[in-house]
């Protein structure tokens, strides 16, 4: 995960990565379980590993070119764990949109679609 607060105080970071940052700002795990429950789902470690991996992405490379590059990472980071599988048994609408919205993070171009799960 990445350490928000070493990077807000290093004086050489990257002026769009503190942007994205205080995108970020405002989101806790707290509003996370709240949107989370919003959709039926009671997070869980697993979870947590998605929609911190889809903060992380987001506050190092900016918003993903579009959701299928996006699924592709996800699919790669997640594979030992199932991949794809594993993912939509987490977020049954999508694991790019439910998790992006979970975790605050804006949507990549092309992921209301519904080959990444958009039925919101």
């Amino acid at each position: 995960m990445t350490d928000i607060n070493k990077l807000m105080q290093n004086p050489e970071a990257d002026p769009d990565q503190l942007d994205r940052i205080n995108d970020l700002a405002d989101w806790n795990e707290d509003k996370g379980k709240a949107l989370a429950a919003e959709d039926g789902i009671d997070m869980t470690d697993a979870h947590w590993a998605v929609v911190h991996f889809l903060r992380d992405y987001y506050i190092e490379h900016g918003k993903a070119q579009s959701g299928r590059e996006l699924s592709e990472l996800l699919n790669e980071r997640f594979q030992d764990q199932g991949g794809r599988k594993h993912l939509y048994r987490l977020f049954p609408k999508g694991p790019i949109v439910q998790g992006s919205r979970i975790g605050g993070v804006p949507l990549p171009e092309y992921a209301k679609d519904d080959s990444f799960g958009y039925t919101m």
